[in-house]
């Protein structure tokens, strides 16, 4: 049986994070739009308090997570336990986009190791905290994480990135605007 939480206490916030993926959900507000759900790892998750919590956003070959945002805000993040006792929490709320130089950028990344490939923080006031049993979610192991996307960026170097980002990250499937581009955000440099 599900519960609706209050907040996110110290037993919810050390479940999160000991988490080691979790999935985001959004959508564009067009009715013909394409639903999106993105799986997140690594060490780039942060509950900042009862009701915010944040990630490093890296650079993906899309950009529908940060055009949905900046279109609505509406997002939902769902972390779910591979092994141990089954458990599924879900955060509902309303999402904004930071880029380099802004505070709650700043303050995300800080929290965790430099990536080559980090391009924003995500920042989510959550109005619903939620759990459910989780009956269905197969036991898995952990084995390792995968170094991929950081690899990726120091081979590109920071020019490949800028022309990268400008190629997969300007606008979402659907057309909607992603990252700016324009130059006016330098510290994606």
């Amino acid at each position: 049986m599900g519960k609706v939480f209050d907040s996110i206490d110290n037993s919810l916030r050390s479940w999160i994070e000991r988490q080691p993926m979790w999935f985001v959900a959004t959508a564009p507000l067009a009715g013909d739009g394409h639903v999106n759900v993105s799986p997140r790892g690594h060490d780039s998750f942060s509950v900042l308090d009862e009701h915010r919590v944040a990630w490093v956003d890296y650079t993906g070959s899309g950009v529908e997570t940060i055009a949905h945002l900046r279109e609505n805000g509406r997002i939902c993040i769902m972390f779910t336990s591979f092994d141990g006792r089954p458990r599924i929490v879900r955060l509902h709320g309303h999402g904004t986009v930071s880029l380099p130089g802004e505070d709650a950028f700043d303050e995300v990344v800080a929290r965790h190791p430099a990536n080559p490939s980090t391009r924003a923080v995500v920042t989510v006031e959550v109005n619903r905290i939620s759990d459910s049993c989780g009956w269905g979610v197969p036991v898995m192991d952990m084995v390792d994480e995968r170094d991929l996307i950081r690899r990726h960026a120091e081979m590109k170097g920071v020019d490949g990135m800028i022309n990268y980002r400008a190629q997969k990250n300007a606008r979402s499937i659907d057309g909607l605007p992603g990252l700016d581009l324009s130059g006016e955000n330098e510290g994606l440099r």
